[in-house]
């Protein structure tokens, strides 16, 4: 990736391109969208699967969680551009791209959805977070199902100040979701068990306390259970230096996306649960700049 003004590239991680163009992108709310607002209608389909149909009939209540962190960043970078050069010709069309909130309301319009949809902005944990926030609207009847989204993009100036802190650490792009019912029929693969408490860096809590606090509410080691973490934090490592068992790190193949990557972390523990290789996996999220949080899922007994 280029960054102006430096001949040597940034290198990040992109989402590669679509074998053929998706039949979403023709939506009227999707032709102008960001890449950050593709990647997230694109995981919310591979997670709704054949409850797309029911939630568009109006036969699903579907709540809506996005995490972001970065959000949309490359369309705000370019109409900060335009207004610098030249307020009177600065695109307003691609202004309403710009905020946090677009990808969450382009996938409502896009489903069909009228029931309740957030937006939460932070670091990694935030996807835990969402997913804490879906099971209680689940639990107070306030929706049928929730779909749980974490998405990022990249761009020159989020890789740039990545540098600055993490040089080896490598920019990410693309979403995740799951979807979460309160009953474990109709195909469930994994059982949501537990959510940590977030425990937020601070002046008096270091990192390293944070990650030992948050691995402490989370099950020892035992045979046949995965642990999917970071990897990449030593915070992290030295709170779970006790795990003996299986680990899946896959931030050093597919980069670090912030709230995307905790997404994909509870998408590989439940895929590896789904295809029996573990009976239950934790997940470790040491975020990057505000809290440490994690989860923990089971296989359902009535897996189909």
């Amino acid at each position: 990736m280029v960054r102006p003004g430096w001949k040597k590239p940034l290198h990040v991680r992109p989402v590669p391109e679509p074998v053929s163009r998706p039949v979403f992108f023709d939506h009227p709310r999707l032709r102008r969208a960001n890449l950050i607002a593709q990647f997230t209608v694109a995981a919310a389909l591979e997670a709704l699967g054949k409850n797309v149909s029911l939630v568009q009939g109006g036969r699903i209540r579907l709540g809506i969680i996005v995490g972001v962190m970065a959000g949309g960043v490359n369309y705000s970078r370019r109409f900060y551009e335009e207004v610098l050069q030249n307020p009177r010709t600065a695109s307003p069309i691609i202004f309403p791209e710009t905020v946090f909130n677009a990808p969450a309301s382009h996938l409502a319009a896009f489903l069909g959805s009228e029931m309740i949809s957030y937006t939460l902005v932070g670091d990694d944990g935030t996807f835990l977070q969402g997913v804490a926030i879906a099971a209680q609207w689940l639990t107070d009847g306030k929706v049928d199902a929730c779909l749980v989204i974490g998405a990022e993009e990249t761009d020159w100036i989020v890789a740039d100040a990545m540098k600055l802190f993490r040089r080896k650490t490598i920019h990410g792009a693309g979403a995740g979701a799951i979807l979460l019912k309160k009953d474990s029929g109709s195909g469930a693969i994994a059982e949501l068990t537990v959510i940590t408490d977030s425990f937020p860096f601070t002046q008096s809590q270091s990192r390293f306390e944070t990650a030992r606090r948050m691995r402490a509410h989370l099950p020892s080691c035992a045979p046949n259970e995965l642990l999917c973490c970071g990897e990449q934090d030593a915070a992290e490592n030295a709170a779970w230096k006790d795990w003996a068992g299986a680990r899946l790190a896959p931030k050093a193949i597919l980069g670090e996306a912030f709230v995307a990557f905790a997404a994909w972390q509870c998408v590989a523990a439940c895929e590896s649960i789904r295809q029996s290789e573990f009976t239950a996996a934790n997940i470790s999220v040491v975020g990057v700049n505000q809290q440490a949080v994690g989860a923990r899922f089971l296989a359902c007994a009535d897996a189909s």
